[in-house]
């Protein structure tokens, strides 16, 4: 049941929101890779010193979730997404007049920042607080699979404005596309709701971080996350030494976001008749499965994609699923806290994963690569079975 506002006035903070993931994914996380065989030459930085300046931003992201969080849960998120809107577009404006590979870090950790602030958890904090439990994960699913086109979107439009405009002014032109967005639909549809004054969410999440079940959610998304940033940054890498031209390989890679957004369709629908944990859990085991089936058959060019097509459903199954486990087991009075404790060891493994994984494909090969993965996935799994049946026997959910 929805309390407060109208449902008229929640539907269009939630399409507000679809639009604001959508630019902010695109323009904070995906432009920067069609950004970097400019910025190698006029920056004169190789390849690994660029992506170490993203990799930055998604480690600063989850260093600050935790604090974000807390200010979510006791302030709201109107005031600190629109400020964070402004910072991204800041930072991105920054981005575009920056000399030195030592600038771009110091800006790429403002973008962490800002997408701490604006993206997915503070978004999906603000849809548990208005949402009850049955609408909940409509509101999710939109906002997410909308938001899952973001570099279906934004890739090729980076691409035109750098072809066109050069690099620095494709910046501008993407800072200004972004406030003009973002600042004004979180100022104006996103609305405040703070937990009860009486609530403790401190001892909430005390209690939370000393039960096992909150752990067992850790290690399955924490797992599943690593395995997931590892197969979107080494896939097409791994396509081509199967032996695969480069334009195949790419564009069979492309799959993984429109999948992302069919597995999470399919979970949806599968969360009204079976529990959400269990529901990941085997979409968590088909990718392990799709990972051990890739160095099997992805020589053909049927095998590489079957492969794909399964590893691809779930995909983006976690972006949905974390909210609904965390919200359904604590309840909502301290879910942004909770949700950011868990996003700071989440975010960790999404950026430390590949350049782990590119150390293994270079001392034993893509198959060990993939192996790892399949494991890694493995273990999401049985980490979310096992919270599954820990979680039938209650938790500590608050009011």
């Amino acid at each position: 049941m929805i309390t407060g506002p109208r449902p008229r006035a929640l539907t269009r903070m939630v399409g507000a929101l679809a639009i604001t993931q959508t630019a902010g994914y695109g323009v904070l996380y995906y432009a920067f890779s069609v950004f970097i065989p400019p910025m190698s030459r006029d920056l004169d930085a190789g390849v690994a010193q660029l992506t170490g300046a993203i990799t930055l931003s998604v480690l600063v992201s989850g260093m600050v979730a935790p604090a974000v969080g807390r200010w979510l849960d006791r302030r709201g998120a109107r005031g600190l997404m629109t400020a964070g809107s402004l910072l991204g577009a800041a930072a991105v404006l920054a981005w575009s007049q920056v000399r030195s590979v030592a600038q771009l870090y110091l800006v790429c950790a403002v973008l962490g920042v800002a997408s701490a602030a604006v993206l997915y958890e503070a978004a999906f904090a603000v849809i548990v607080a208005w949402f009850g439990p049955e609408r909940r994960a409509r509101a999710l699913l939109a906002v997410a699979v909308v938001a899952g086109f973001a570099s279906t979107v934004f890739l090729p439009l980076t691409g035109f404005l750098v072809d066109r405009y050069g690099w620095r002014q494709a910046l501008v032109v993407l800072a200004v596309l972004y406030a003009l967005v973002a600042v004004p639909l979180h100022a104006l549809t996103v609305r405040d709701r703070r937990g009860p004054a009486h609530v403790r969410r401190g001892e909430i999440v005390g209690a939370a971080l000393r039960e096992r079940p909150f752990w067992l959610l850790a290690a399955g998304f924490l797992s599943q996350t690593g395995a997931v940033s590892v197969m979107g940054v080494l896939l097409v890498t791994y396509l081509i030494a199967l032996g695969h031209p480069p334009v195949f390989a790419a564009s069979v890679a492309g799959l993984l976001g429109v999948l992302s957004v069919t597995g999470r369709l399919v979970t949806t629908g599968l969360q009204a008749r079976w529990r959400t944990a269990m529901v990941t859990a085997v979409m968590f085991g088909l990718q392990g499965l799709a990972a051990v089936l890739l160095p099997l058959a992805g020589r053909s060019a049927a095998g590489a994609v079957a492969a794909v097509v399964l590893f691809g459903l779930g995909f983006g199954v976690a972006t949905i699923a974390r909210p609904a486990l965390v919200a359904d087991r604590y309840g909502t009075a301290a879910y942004a806290s909770l949700s950011g404790a868990l996003a700071l060891p989440i975010t960790v493994a999404k950026a430390v994963a590949p350049l782990a994984a590119a150390g293994i494909a270079e001392v034993a090969g893509f198959p060990a690569v993939m192996g790892a993965v399949a494991a890694a996935c493995a273990l999401g799994a049985l980490a979310l079975v096992a919270y599954d049946r820990q979680g039938n026997a209650g938790g500590a959910r608050a009011p």
